[in-house]
């Protein structure tokens, strides 16, 4: 579904002051400018595309304060926006999510998924760990 060219313009908006917060290092503010974004999203949200950025934005900030419990729940959110099930980094990022809350089963899939996408670059800049999780899984003779 797509939402009005006036909500998309409002929701730009808000979500360019949460992504200064972000930089200012103000997590609070950010959060808040990425809820109240979300907010302009009808129900159901996960049928707008427009959703899947705004989960992600607010699970990686969950993700990145080490959050975890909470970035994963967006991370599930996002996965089923449009088009998430299928995009490398939502998997990858609800996988990491899942390894740091201790759910390797699940994680194993949803890294797996994303290393089917795109390959091991995924894992490139990220902690050992997380490659770890699949590698007997990817093993190649």
């Amino acid at each position: 579904m797509q939402l009005g060219k006036s909500y998309i313009e409002d929701i730009e908006r808000i979500c360019r002051a949460a992504e200064d917060y972000v930089a200012e290092g103000n997590d609070a503010e950010a959060y808040r400018k990425y809820k109240e974004a979300l907010d302009i999203i009808p129900e159901p949200k996960t049928a707008y595309e427009t959703a899947t950025w705004i989960f992600v934005s607010i699970g990686d900030l969950y993700f990145k304060t080490g959050r975890y419990d909470l970035a994963k729940d967006y991370f599930y959110e996002a996965k089923e926006c449009p088009n998430g099930v299928s995009n490398p980094y939502v998997l990858f990022r609800l996988g990491q999510s899942l390894v740091e809350t201790n759910d390797e089963k699940d994680a194993k899939e949803f890294l797996l998924r994303a290393y089917m996408l795109v390959g091991d670059d995924i894992f490139w800049d990220e902690d050992e760990k997380y490659y770890n999780v699949i590698k007997e899984m990817i093993k190649i003779d």
